[in-house]
């Protein structure tokens, strides 16, 4: 009986391992056009073609605090914040359906049409 729980409880671990590595692969190679939203509270403050955009900063203010946006060669990442733990900063580029997002400052860069509402998909 030992023998068959611990069967049972590797095999479950092991599903639940592949399961992330699959859920993993599908955010990481999702298909993603060039176009980008600058969200703060779920309000679009930037829509932005990343293609032929020349290179720029964008400054994103919340109560006082700042994000610096950086558009560097058809990419896009926070180069700078005035938040506590600098997350959206490590995040680096973005470049997967994964956003990059600032809680503290409230802010999320994400390519368009992959987030889809449940009225949309009916």
């Amino acid at each position: 009986m030992k023998k068959r729980k611990k069967l049972i409880i590797t095999a479950a671990a092991a599903l639940i391992f592949l399961a992330g590595i699959a859920g993993s692969l599908w955010i990481w190679l999702a298909p993603h056009g060039q176009t980008v939203e600058i969200l703060q509270d779920d309000k679009v403050l930037y829509t932005i073609d990343l293609t032929g955009q020349e290179d720029r900063i964008i400054q994103v203010e919340y109560e006082g605090r700042t994000n610096t946006v950086q558009i560097q060669n058809g990419r896009i990442r926070v180069l700078e914040a005035d938040c506590p733990d600098h997350t959206c900063v490590r995040m680096g580029w973005l470049d997967s359906a994964a956003p990059i997002v600032c809680l503290p400052n409230h802010l999320v860069i994400r390519f368009t049409g992959l987030h889809e509402t449940v009225d949309e998909a009916l």
